[in-house]
């Protein structure tokens, strides 16, 4: 039986501070109140918010020995198939030092196991699934087939790349994105890479560039979407929010849930809305992941 879902992408230990009297400047120091540790990496965080829906999922991915265990238990126990779980021995799992506020947040991240990821994907099984979430920006020099690849093998693709500036500026981003089913930047990475400031303009650059699907995160005003030409847009979901860490793959998961349900635009951008907004009344993007009843009743509202 197929899985819905593959979610590939790097994967992180995340330290989770926060309860900050002040967001520390260079040279200062501030003093945490509340600390967590979570499996991180928008891949792990969208995994999860899949299977929290009832959307099968599987994730692509590589770790170091040393917190393969504690990683493969913590994504089993939300009902993601683990089993593709790859594991580096020369290296380390690669960990973020998460700083969050709820309004901001900062990391320092260390790469670690994840440098083995894009030889990893070559034996990637596109095959046995319907759809392949990238939570990653493919290096240029492999960038050109993996498209190809994945929709060669049947399945459909997304991407989200997450904030790499050199990637999302480079030229080449635009024409390699038009084959992507569905893309899903955040405003501030939509602007690096069409130079608009404005979320009509970025959408209808994205439009020009021939991209079809575009979810397009908005924050605290909501989000966009471009959809095979017409443009939708979903206000906020008014939350109190604690942490905002992996708000925007939530999103990711949300949306993605629906479309593969068959829902309408209008109705998968309001499911994605819901997913990322409630997802930060709880430390990291993990455990505040709505459930089914919770996403219903809010819909229903």
């Amino acid at each position: 039986m197929k899985l819905d879902v593959l979610v590939a992408g790097e994967i992180y230990a995340d330290l989770i501070m926060a309860g900050f009297d002040f967001f520390p400047a260079p040279g200062q120091e501030a003093f945490a109140r509340e600390f967590r540790r979570e499996v991180g990496g928008g891949v792990a965080i969208t995994a999860c918010g899949l299977a929290t829906l009832g959307t099968s999922a599987g994730l692509f991915a590589v770790t170091g020995a040393d917190h393969h265990g504690w990683i493969s238990e913590r994504l089993a126990a939300k009902g993601v198939d683990v089993s593709l779980l790859h594991i580096q021995p020369q290296e380390p799992t690669g960990f973020t030092v998460a700083v969050t506020a709820p309004e901001d947040r900062a990391y320092i991240t260390y790469a670690g196991a994840n440098r083995a990821f894009a030889a990893a994907l070559d034996y990637a099984p596109f095959e046995s699934v319907r759809h392949v979430h990238l939570g990653w920006a493919p290096p240029w020099e492999i960038a050109p087939d993996l498209f190809e690849r994945i929709h060669a093998a049947g399945a459909s693709v997304s991407v989200d790349a997450g904030w790499h500036e050199d990637w999302l500026a480079d030229a080449r981003s635009l024409p390699y994105l038009s084959n992507a089913d569905i893309f899903f930047p955040n405003e501030t990475e939509a602007a690096r890479m069409t130079g608009h400031q404005d979320p009509t303009g970025m959408l209808a650059c994205f439009a020009r560039a021939g991209l079809r699907g575009v979810a397009l995160k908005l924050g605290a005003r909501g989000s966009c979407l471009l959809w095979h030409g017409r443009t939708f847009h979903a206000p906020p979901l008014p939350v109190t929010p604690i942490d905002t860490t992996g708000a925007g793959d939530c999103f990711d998961a949300g949306f993605l849930h629906a479309w593969l349900r068959g829902e309408s635009p209008e109705r998968c951008l309001a499911v994605a809305n819901i997913c990322g907004a409630l997802s930060t009344e709880a430390y990291g993007g993990i455990e505040g992941f709505p459930s089914r009843a919770r996403l219903q009743q809010v819909l229903e509202k």
